[in-house]
């Protein structure tokens, strides 16, 4: 994961966050903070916390796109959350730096060195999130659970250079990651256990092929 702070002092920091007029607000539990943001094009960082971005379908269910925690950044351009079907949720109290875009995109000095770390910082997190966001788009495309989950299996255990994969949080979220029933993905992962191309062992499953 990218810091957007990363090799940028504390002091210089303060100064970034200064130049970049960012703010800092803190939202209470459980509350949908799209109407409170007063940026429409915006970067969010949790500095405490925890969200989750909810996409709300035709029929009204609710489907978790995206949960975030500390350090962890989006936005809408981001996380495409301009579109009523999405919302904000906090999961606990939360602090965020929240930081008007066009102020970025629109500054013209460039002799702060701590900016130039920052605008670098802020190149590569995109570059990391196109990448995830080609990988989600790659495993979306199959068209069977089955097919899903193996297109994850061989992602993950690339990236990881490993045959063993750790279900990130729970396996429901793994699900709103497949776009996927929870139960049907269950099954599944049993038909693949039964079949001898994976074992499962609470959140490590390993590849067996």
């Amino acid at each position: 994961m990218i810091n957007l702070f990363n090799n940028i002092g504390q002091g210089n920091k303060v100064k970034l966050l200064r130049l970049l007029e960012a703010n800092i607000f803190t939202y209470q539990e459980n509350v949908y903070i799209n109407n409170l943001i007063r940026s429409n094009n915006f970067i969010a960082i949790i500095l405490t916390g925890d969200i989750e971005i909810i996409k709300i379908n035709y029929d009204g269910q609710q489907t978790i796109m995206e949960t975030l925690t500390k350090d962890e950044i989006f936005g809408n351009i981001i996380s495409n959350i301009n579109s009523e079907n999405y919302e904000i949720l906090t999961k606990s109290k939360t602090k965020l730096i929240i930081i008007d875009y066009d102020v970025i995109i629109n500054y013209q000095e460039t002799k702060y060195q701590y900016y130039n770390e920052f605008i670098k910082n802020l190149l590569m997190f995109y570059n990391e999130r196109i990448i995830a966001n080609n990988e989600r788009i790659s495993i979306l495309s199959e068209k069977t659970i089955r097919n899903r989950l193996l297109e994850y299996f061989r992602i993950t255990s690339l990236k990881n250079n490993s045959k063993n994969i750790y279900v990130p949080s729970t396996y429901i979220k793994l699900a709103d990651y497949l776009g996927v029933d929870r139960s049907a993905m269950t099954r599944e992962l049993k038909s693949l256990k039964e079949e001898g191309f994976i074992t499962i062992k609470n959140k490590r499953i390993t590849l067996l092929y």
